[in-house]
Formats: C-alpha cells, sequence, structure tokens
C-alpha cells in the first residue's frame, strides 16, 4: 500500500508518496494560498491527483495546523485562521472521494520522529515544536496519544508565569509567550529596542543586554520542559521548529532543565530532530 502525506503550511503545501518501504516516490511543493479556505481544498485536492495518478491503492494523510474537535469535528486553535470552525475533514474527503486521516502539525512531528528519526527505538516520545507557536505531540508505542478531548502534548499554553504577558489564546502568562520565536524577538526589542531575527540574536555576544536575555530564555525554557518530564517522564525529548535550531538548548538549556526536575535521576535525552522541516509531510503520510 502506497502512502500519500499532505503537510499544510502556512507558507507552503507539500505533498508526498512513499512506497510499502517508506521510500520517497515523489515529492511536490506548492504555495499554500493566503485566508482562502476554497483555494487550500483545491490546492490539497491537485497535489493528491498529481501524485497519486499511476497509483490504484494508496492512503492520505493530513497534517494541518490546529486540531479537529471532538465535540464539534470542526477545525479549533489554528493559527491559519481560515481553517477555524471549518469541516477540513469531511470537505476534503468529499472533494478526494476517500476517506483519509488528520492530525495536527506537533502530533505529525512527533510520529515522524518516533517512526523514522531522532526517536526510533524509544516508546515514549515528546515531540516539542518551538518556532513561530509553541505545541507538543505525545507518541506512545508508535501510536499518536490524543487525550480524552485531543489536546494532549499542548504545552504551549501551560502557565509559566502568573498573571503574566497575554497570549493569543486568551490566556496570560502562557510559556508560547515566553519562548516562541517571535516572543524572543518582541524580548530583545524591549531590552535593546532593536528589531532583529532570533538567528542574529542568538550570536550578539557583545551586547550588554544579551546575558540577561538568554538567562531568562534559558530559565523559562527549563522551567517548561522540567514541568513536562514531572507530569509524562517520556524515554525521550525531540525539539523542532525553527527555535531548536540554537545550541545552546542542547548543553546549557538541558542542565537548566534538568536543575528543575522532581527527581534525584534526571537523564532524559534533549536532542534535536532528525527531519527538519519535512516531519510534517513524514508524519502525515505514516498516518493510519
Amino acid at each position: 500500500m502506497y502512502r500519500i502525506g499532505i503537510d499544510l503550511g502556512g507558507t507552503k503545501t507539500e505533498g508526498i508518496l512513499l512506497d510499502n518501504s517508506l521510500d520517497t516516490v515523489e515529492r511536490k511543493r506548492l504555495p499554500t494560498p493566503k485566508n482562502n479556505y476554497q483555494e487550500i481544498l483545491n490546492t490539497i485536492q491537485y497535489l493528491v491527483n498529481d501524485i497519486s495518478k499511476e497509483i490504484v491503492n494508496y492512503t492520505v494523510g493530513i497534517c494541518t495546523p490546529g486540531a479537529i474537535s471532538k465535540k464539534t469535528g470542526l477545525i479549533k486553535n489554528s493559527n491559519t485562521q481560515c481553517l477555524i470552525g471549518k469541516p477540513l475533514k469531511e470537505d476534503l474527503e468529499k472533494k478526494l472521494d476517500k476517506k483519509i486521516s488528520i492530525e495536527n502539525d506537533a502530533n505529525c512531528f512527533a510520529i515522524s520522529e518516533a517512526t523514522m528519526g531522532a526517536a526510533k527505538n524509544n516508546s515514549f516520545v515528546f515531540g516539542a515544536i518551538l518556532g513561530t507557536g509553541i505545541g507538543g505531540g505525545i507518541v506512545i508505542d508508535g501510536k499518536i496519544h490524543h487525550g480524552r478531548t485531543n489536546i494532549a502534548g499542548e504545552w504551549g499554553h501551560h502557565t509559566l508565569h502568573k498573571d503574566g504577558r497575554s497570549c493569543y489564546c486568551g490566556k496570560k502568562g502562557c510559556v508560547e509567550s515566553y519562548i516562541s520565536g517571535p516572543a524572543l524577538e518582541q524580548r530583545w526589542k524591549e531590552l535593546t529596542d532593536k528589531t532583529q531575527p532570533l538567528p542574529e540574536i542568538v550570536t550578539s555576544f557583545e551586547n550588554s543586554h544579551f546575558i540577561q536575555w538568554k538567562q531568562e530564555f534559558l530559565d523559562n525554557f527549563g522551567t517548561s520542559l522540567a514541568n513536562v518530564i514531572d507530569i509524562l517522564d517520556p524515554d525521550v525529548i525531540i525539539l523542532g521548529g525553527g527555535v531548536s535550531n540554537i545550541d545552546f538548548l542542547y548543553s546549557e538549556g538541558t542542565k537548566n532543565v534538568y536543575e528543575k526536575v522532581f527527581s534525584d535521576l534526571v537523564d532524559t535525552p534533549i536532542v534535536r530532530n532528525q527531519l527538519g522541516d519535512s516531519s510534517g509531510v513524514f508524519g502525515a503520510a505514516l498516518l493510519p
């Protein structure tokens, strides 16, 4: 059985075709239509039809921002806002005339890394995405753990600082408001009055504010992931997203996490992903 995966990203929509050995047969990318739900449906339909044209038996999995509400069956919590409140799965099944599987991007990241990437041969995997937003996915014995209400792994919206920074979700003090890429850039601007992208900030060693910025980041990162370890105690934590490219997270960052965990023994591996921005499309293809 062949597998088709579609990764619906903010800027690009990617499709991949895998064979029975999970080897890539074909792969294509198209720009994601901006704020146009019907055009997004059309783009996904085109990609599936194009890469499946010579294949009869195949599955289709979709990686999407947000999640399907168990209450309504509609998309919720998506930063691609035109998807919110839409029956994405139902509409795509009508267009493709085929049953599909659909998961949020963090779950697709976690299952791809657990199956094909940095977390292979681990039974309990926590995939932590640190990018424009903060997301997470849990994989146990090769299967995505969704939780009772389909929000398992959403560590980005647990409270890090009571009455802290406002978050788009309506709460205050969320992890996402402190260690996401935009939050880190905003904090740098508050300290220096400079607007700089994160890759430039992390090389600003000579700036007098850098030590403060870095220490705040490390403390927030450490507390956030220590809370995850205290609650879940996973075999491994895989970091993904643009923020995960910062090297000191795997040395000073890990040390800061370990110092805050409620245990006399802390050796949870915190490792860099192996699949990069391909994790979403591979994860989608792996969906049952």
